[in-house]
C-alpha cells in the first residue's frame, strides 16, 4: 500500500472528552464526523485502549471540541500524548461544564458539541460511538480550524499512537533515511514543537547542559508531551 495515499483523506483535529463518577479525560482526536441532520449526530472513533473510551461506555456522553488552527502545542501536546490515567489534564486547562455533566474544553477551541451515545459499533482496534446532539456552541467564528494536514505540514505534527491514522514513523517516507546529527544539534519533537537544545539541557529530568540528543538515555521524553526520542528530529 501507497503510506501517502492515506494522508490525502482529509481530517480535522478535535478534543474528545467523557466523565464517569467524577473522573473525566480528554484525548486528541482526527475523527468526527456528522452522520445525520434530524435528529443531528455525530460519530466519533475512540481507541479501546484509550482512558476516554473507557470512560465513554460508563457514562454514555461525550463532547467535540474543534481545536484553533493557532492552537498551541502544549494543550495538543498534553491531551494528546499524556494519559489521564497519570495526570489530571484539566487541573490548569481552560473548560466548562455541561447540562448532562460532560466537561468540554474551551481553551483553544472554535466551537463544541455535547453528545448523548446513541449506538455504539465494535471495529476492531476502536468503538465508534454515534451521539446524538444536546447541546453545542460556537466560540469564536472569525478562527480557523485546525486540519491534520496543517498539523503535519506546516505544524510537523504526528498522530498519537492510538489515532486511526497512526503510522510508525520508521514508514513514513520523509522517516526512511536515519538522520545523524553532530554534537550541538537541536531537535524538534514532532508531536508538539518542543525543541531539545544541547546547550539547554533539560534540567528537570536531570539532564545536564551539555548532553547531545545522542547521549539522552533511550528513556527520555519529551518534556512537553511525552513523545519518545523516535518523534525528534534534527534541525
Amino acid at each position: 500500500m501507497n503510506i501517502e495515499a492515506f494522508f490525502k483523506i482529509s481530517y480535522g483535529l478535535f478534543i474528545i472528552t467523557s466523565e464517569h463518577e467524577q473522573v473525566k479525560n480528554a484525548y486528541v482526536a482526527n475523527t468526527a464526523f456528522q452522520v445525520t441532520a434530524n435528529p443531528p449526530q455525530i460519530a466519533i472513533s475512540c481507541n479501546k485502549d484509550n482512558f476516554t473510551c473507557q470512560l465513554i461506555e460508563s457514562s454514555g456522553i461525550f463532547s467535540i471540541s474543534i481545536l484553533n488552527q493557532n492552537a498551541k502545542a502544549e494543550t495538543i501536546g498534553l491531551l494528546g500524548y499524556q494519559s489521564g490515567k497519570n495526570i489530571n489534564k484539566f487541573e490548569n486547562l481552560g473548560h466548562k461544564t455541561s447540562r448532562q455533566g460532560t466537561p468540554i474544553v474551551t481553551e483553544d477551541c472554535i466551537a463544541w458539541f455535547d453528545c448523548k451515545v446513541m449506538k455504539t459499533v465494535d471495529v476492531g482496534s476502536h468503538l465508534m460511538f454515534i451521539g446524538e446532539i444536546i447541546e453545542n456552541d460556537l466560540l469564536d467564528a472569525n478562527a480557523i480550524p485546525l486540519t491534520y494536514d496543517y498539523y503535519r505540514e506546516v505544524k510537523k505534527g504526528h498522530a498519537p499512537k492510538n489515532a486511526p491514522t497512526y503510522i510508525e514513523p520508521s514508514r513514513i517516507e520523509s522517516d526512511k533515511t536515519e538522520k545523524i546529527a553532530e554534537n550541538g544539534t537541536k531537535y524538534k519533537c514532532l508531536a508538539c514543537g518542543y525543541i531539545y537544545d544541547p546547550a539547554i539541557g533539560d534540567e528537570e529530568s536531570g539532564i545536564e547542559p551539555g548532553t547531545s540528543f545522542e547521549d539522552l538515555p533511550d528513556d527520555w521524553t519529551c518534556p512537553t508531551c511525552g513523545s519518545p526520542k523516535s518523534m525528534f528530529e534534527p534541525l
